[in-house]
């Protein structure tokens, strides 16, 4: 398939729906436990992504060094990420200055990530952060694209490890403990 698409045509990894929905708060562990309490959302897994989980990474287009943490659950078929701030300069923290926290961005799954860019670059969406090798065996790779005023929200393109590495956490504990 080419790469060319114009304008009236539906770009193809938005047809496999919304896989994700991030939001980026000032406190993760609080957040989690509010989740947990309120709505039974959990098992929730933390991570911190930063040079060590994520070898690639750019911001604005040149390579960069930034870290984050993160925790991931599930709702029915949707994935939950909530993002706390960490080192280096990233579009969540420019996202933080400009409108506070709260919902930053929708996750798309794609299985070809090369293509997936080329279409949205052919649409005019530049790549805004990227991060590649967070999977067990190097693999995965996610890139967010500047979709903010033409969709109201930014877009994170996912192309899922075949296998994750090993959470830090688990929360609640005993989820941790049945292997949940």
């Amino acid at each position: 398939m080419s790469a060319q698409l114009n304008d009236r045509q539906p770009l193809p990894f938005l047809k496999q729906g919304v896989a994700q929905i991030a939001l980026v708060v000032a406190d993760l562990d609080g957040t989690v436990e509010r989740w947990w309490s309120l709505f039974g959302i959990g098992p929730w897994h933390f991570y911190t992504y930063g040079p060590d989980l994520v070898p690639v990474q750019s911001y604005s287009g040149k390579p960069a060094r930034y870290s984050m943490r993160l925790a991931l659950s599930t709702i029915g078929p949707l994935r939950v990420e909530l993002i706390e701030l960490g080192e280096g300069e990233t579009i969540y923290a420019d996202f933080v200055r400009e409108h506070g926290y709260g919902v930053h961005h929708l996750g798309l799954q794609v299985d070809d990530m090369q293509t997936a860019l080329a279409l949205a670059k052919d649409r005019g969406w530049a790549v805004t952060q990227e991060g590649a090798g967070f999977g067990r065996d190097g693999d995965g790779h996610y890139a967010y694209l500047d979709t903010e005023a033409a969709l109201g929200v930014a877009l994170e393109l996912i192309e899922r490890p075949q296998g994750r590495v090993p959470p830090e956490k688990v929360y609640p504990p005993e989820a941790a403990e049945q292997g949940v």
